[in-house]
């Protein structure tokens, strides 16, 4: 396919060959026309500046001719120019009248920049339709993972205080869980939204990490070997790296949770390990595994491997995107990999020293 010329060399070239051809009619022109009158019409040129019948009738051609040129080249130029700037202001109308799929055609007569215009408009639309997509369905995301622990707050603070419910430390204990629930969700919720805007901070410090996950190993242990894991630690003791230790921990409570709520009783390997210049963070279960087709997208807010499955564990969908936020934020990435034994091995990964 030949590449298009730009808007200027197209302007340029039209512009030249309308000079050209003006020049052309005015001096060869001129040129045969008196050959033919001295030859076949001697007495028709004037002697004097006053220009002949026939002189001025030649001229009048000329001037029409020219005109006609400069007409043609200006409506093929504005056919190029102004065609898709309508059709780009057209669907920017709709789109601002809330018609989200408006979308600009792309016709032979858009080249150059006219063309990449049209293609830009398009695809910011395409963007934008797609980001409002995305918006709605957090919106219904969230009121629904909210609606739930609300509502069991509200029937049993409404059956104590109705007399239907007596206080009981473990019903105390139960709204108190669902308290911490909602709290847990509100601050995945800012942690996600920080990130999503560029303002997720973290506070690099060189600390030995195993100390500070080892903590929340320990947390963990009893609810895990409960759910019948066997959990097993690979934290390398002497590994100094700069990190947040705060935001590494919330990652690896969010991993643990994961594989309490979706993984099948077994091994679970918590590994921490120098990878090249990078520190790695991994989760390592025995199953059920997770689809190639999904493992790309299940850090992301939401996005769930089995939804099914998903809502009867329990669980908001924000956990692994909240691991994902914290890799960014450390500048490296986090991603799911089969394991070898069957299940799905979780990594957060990023660089060691806090680049320059």
């Amino acid at each position: 396919m030949k590449p298009t010329p730009g808007l200027r060399r197209q302007i340029i070239q039209s512009l030249a060959v309308m000079a050209l051809g003006i020049i052309c009619l005015s001096v060869f022109g001129t040129y045969l026309f008196y050959a033919f009158a001295v030859t076949y019409l001697p007495g028709s040129i004037s002697d004097t500046m006053v220009p002949s019948r026939l002189e001025l009738v030649w001229i009048t051609c000329t001037i029409i001719a020219a005109l006609s040129m400069a007409v043609l080249v200006a409506v093929r130029l504005s056919r190029r120019l102004i065609s898709p700037l309508n059709a780009v202001a057209h669907s920017l109308r709709e789109v601002a009248e809330g018609k989200l799929d408006a979308r600009a055609p792309l016709d032979d007569q858009a080249t150059g920049e006219t063309a990449q215009l049209v293609r830009d408009f398009n695809a910011m639309a395409e963007r934008l339709q797609s980001v409002t997509r995305e918006r709605e369905f957090w919106n219904a995301a969230i009121a629904h993972e909210l609606r739930t622990p609300l509502t069991i707050l509200r029937g049993r603070l409404q059956g104590l205080a109705e007399g239907v419910f007596s206080p009981s430390n473990e019903l105390f204990e139960g709204l108190l869980h669902h308290v911490e629930s909602l709290s847990r969700l509100i601050e995945d919720l800012r942690v996600l939204s920080l990130n999503e805007s560029g303002h997720l901070e973290v506070q690099r410090v060189s600390v030995r990490l195993a100390d500070e996950l080892g903590s929340v190993l320990q947390t963990f242990a009893t609810p895990l070997a409960e759910k019948g894991f066997d959990l097993r630690e690979e934290l390398d003791a002497e590994l100094l790296v700069e990190c947040d230790a705060v935001r590494i921990r919330q990652a690896l409570m969010a991993l643990l949770e994961n594989a309490l709520r979706h993984a099948d009783p077994g091994n679970l390997k918590v590994r921490l390990e120098r990878v090249g210049d990078d520190c790695q963070l991994s989760v390592e279960d025995d199953g059920p595994g997770i689809d190639s087709a999904l493992a790309t997208d299940i850090f992301e807010a939401f996005r769930r491997g089995d939804p099914s499955r998903s809502r009867k564990s329990g669980g908001s969908g924000l956990g692994l995107a909240v691991v994902k936020a914290i890799a960014e934020a450390h500048g490296g990435q986090a991603y799911c990999q089969a394991s070898a034994n069957g299940g799905s091995r979780f990594v957060l990964s990023w660089p060691l020293q806090k680049p320059e």
